[in-house]
């Protein structure tokens, strides 16, 4: 009896260790946020839908909406804002249950067209170009569809809609529906699912900074996340087919983006957005995952420039970008110059 009762306590103890160093490891290796007041960013709230939402807005000129992906926020866009904010009024939010936005427990999937287009309303924006990475892509095209008269150009980027079903998302989104996600919610180990995700997206690892790393593990340590997630996932089944069905509908001059190399979202899925939407283009980026406008965020911001751009005017950096797909493009901080915007 006294030696089970010690193997007990050895396992105990063993267990208790393991969840200390799993603690420390999910510790934040630097402060989330810190971007936005390096670059001159105040973050802003409006109530949307019954949820509080955060986006920044910067600039003057017609406006442009970017919206994120499954387990992303606005950051996603950081390297790209300076692309834009001198000759548009760019508008980046976090979608209900990511970011610093509410985390609904019952949240669905229509509640996320319905919040873009509800930001729009409350800032006053009656058109805009929408531009969304993966699951967000597959909320601006919904927008686009149902709401032509709202949306001037359109810009998928490695987007979702024809992998909606679970079982057509990549292991690790899958992991949030199963009996699993209520432990990591409640346990530590979250770091190590984001750092595995962050890998899987990226074709490049050393993508992998302690800032990305940092805003990541940052919305999935918050409370209720899980849960809000969870109920996201369970309403997309069955709706690949309402979100194919739309896409004949959109009217916007659409622009598909994709990483060669992405591994959540095959490039095989760039063709039947671009034979679906009608006056659809696409065009690949080389040794590029499934977030370019985080791996590649000079390409993408030469191309949004490009499909911004009034009818007729081509500007100096997209004529250049024609030739130079390949070449890497200014990322990292942009100093203080978007304390100009909103």
């Amino acid at each position: 009896m006294r030696r089970v009762i010690l193997v007990l306590a050895v396992v105990l103890l063993a267990l208790a260790a393991l969840g200390l160093v799993a603690a420390w490891h999910d510790r934040l290796p630097v402060a989330p946020g810190a971007w936005l007041e390096s670059s001159g960013l105040e973050p802003r709230f409006e109530t949307v839908e019954g949820h509080r939402l955060r986006y920044v807005r910067l600039g003057r000129g017609p406006a442009v909406v970017l919206v994120h992906g499954f387990g992303s926020s606005l950051y996603t866009w950081k390297d790209v804002l300076s692309a834009l904010y001198p000759a548009h009024d760019v508008i980046a939010l976090d979608l209900p249950g990511f970011g610093e936005s509410d985390l609904p427990a019952d949240l669905s999937f229509e509640e996320l067209p319905a919040a873009v287009l509800g930001l729009m309303d409350r800032l006053g924006l009656e058109r805009a170009a929408l531009v969304g990475n993966s699951m967000g892509g597959a909320v601006v095209a919904v927008v686009a569809a149902e709401r032509p008269e709202r949306v001037n150009a359109l810009v998928l980027i490695d987007a979702a809609g024809f992998n909606l079903a679970p079982e057509d998302q990549p292991a690790l989104v899958r992991l949030a529906i199963s009996p699993v996600a209520g432990l990591l919610e409640r346990l530590p180990g979250k770091r190590l699912v984001v750092e595995r995700a962050l890998r899987e997206v990226f074709h490049d690892e050393r993508h992998l900074t302690d800032e990305r790393l940092a805003e990541y593990l940052a919305g999935a340590r918050r409370p209720g996340g899980f849960a809000a997630r969870r109920s996201l996932l369970l309403s997309l089944d069955g709706r690949s087919e309402v979100v194919k069905q739309r896409l004949s509908r959109i009217q916007a001059p659409t622009l598909v983006v994709w990483g060669r190399e992405d591994r959540w979202v095959p490039l095989a899925r760039a063709d039947l957005f671009v034979g679906a939407i009608p006056n659809a283009r696409k065009v690949v980026l080389e040794s590029c995952g499934h977030m370019p406008q985080e791996e590649k965020p000079g390409e993408v911001g030469e191309l949004l420039r490009e499909i911004l751009a009034p009818p007729g005017i081509e500007t100096e950096e997209a004529t250049s970008a024609r030739g130079r797909r390949g070449s890497p493009g200014p990322s990292g901080p942009w100093g203080s110059a978007g304390a100009r915007g909103r």
